[in-house]
């Protein structure tokens, strides 16, 4: 009798287990119980749909034309600060687009690092960017920037990764130096990378809990946040972050928290073992990092960039995560992307 009840208490347990790590399903745009389509789409070869956005010069006018990767908790409403002048006159074409399960874009539930770099190359394709185009990648957005260089090299006129993400898991990381890089965020969000690396299934009932300690980087506290990244955030709600009630609608499951079982999963390739996509100096790679950025730690950041001598390196002394918000750096890597310029020192000092 012992055993039987025993029985039907763990058959219990585990169901409800199951069903708890079990996120809802998503809400698809243009569905019976999901939001309206509102943006302009492709239909990939999976079936998948893509929203897109275009703006600067009209595509047929353009000089350059550059793809932009948005980051976390962002859509293809994030644009670079530059002024219209500037644009205009270097004759710049952009097109932006919701990654997978942001926004309009539908959700991938087989999402990785490698589908990343696909998704950008088909979309080039159907908007018959031409064979080569820039990309500029940003925050959590990178990874597709870093998918590009590993998988569609070939495609790429120059590419820039502000702040971009980097997995502490990368196999040619030193370990200890990836343990300190962790080991400065709150403990909260320790466990928040652990689990989407080690145990991404639980990561949604882990997110869901509302008995844990709150994650600083995650609600958004003003721990995360650098002197300049606070003073730049003061003006960011309206005028530069349009477009937010709609980041999630499809649910936070398919864009934030797939978003983190990707960026700190299991890569099929290690980045630091890339070689330069342009060996004639045709075209070039840059990272540009804040030193005080309480997200991304530069301390990992330098050691990729030194390991990796073919892409250039910037680093704004008092910069944060947000500072490509402001216009002088916004135009300051269009500039170094597209003209070869450096930027003046008085910028990154």
């Amino acid at each position: 009798m012992l055993t039987e009840i025993a029985a039907v208490v763990l058959v219990g347990l585990l169901g409800w287990t199951y069903q708890a790590t079990r996120p809802p399903p998503p809400k698809i745009c243009g569905s019976p119980e999901g939001p309206p389509v509102t943006s302009p789409r492709i239909r990939l070869s999976d079936g998948r749909h893509l929203a897109y956005r275009e703006s600067g010069v009209p595509k047929d006018e353009a000089k350059y034309r550059i793809i932009v990767t948005h980051g976390f908790d962002n859509s293809k409403e994030f644009s670079l600060n530059a002024s219209q002048e500037l644009i205009e006159e270097l004759r710049i074409y952009f097109v932006s687009f919701d990654r997978a399960g942001y926004g309009d874009s539908d959700p991938n539930p087989r999402r990785s690092v490698k589908s990343e770099a696909f998704d950008i190359q088909e979309l080039a394709d159907q908007l018959d960017i031409g064979s080569k185009f820039y990309v500029i990648a940003v925050s959590m957005g990178a990874y597709a920037g870093w998918s590009c260089l590993k998988y569609i090299p070939h495609r790429l006129a120059g590419a820039s990764l502000i702040v971009p993400v980097v997995n502490y898991w990368w196999p040619s990381l030193p370990a200890n130096l990836s343990r300190t890089a962790l080991r400065e965020k709150a403990v909260p969000d320790q466990w928040i990378f652990r689990i989407a690396h080690y145990a991404p299934r639980l990561l949604y009932w882990w997110r869901s809990q509302k008995w844990l300690p709150p994650a600083p980087m995650f609600e958004g506290h003003p721990v995360i946040f650098s002197r300049k990244d606070k003073e730049i955030l003061t003006k960011m709600p309206d005028a530069l972050r349009p477009g937010q009630d709609k980041v999630t609608q499809q649910g936070v499951f398919e864009s934030l928290h797939r978003d983190l079982m990707v960026g700190f999963g299991h890569w099929s390739f290690d980045p630091l073992d890339l070689s330069s996509p342009f060996p004639e100096s045709e075209g070039s790679v840059q990272i540009w990092q804040g030193y005080e950025d309480r997200m991304v730690p530069s301390l990992l950041q330098r050691y990729v960039a030194d390991r990796l001598p073919w892409i250039k390196y910037y680093e704004v002394h008092d910069g944060g995560h947000f500072f490509i918000y402001e216009r002088s750096f916004s135009e300051a890597v269009l500039r170094a992307l597209l003209l070869g310029e450096e930027p003046p020192s008085t910028l990154l000092d």
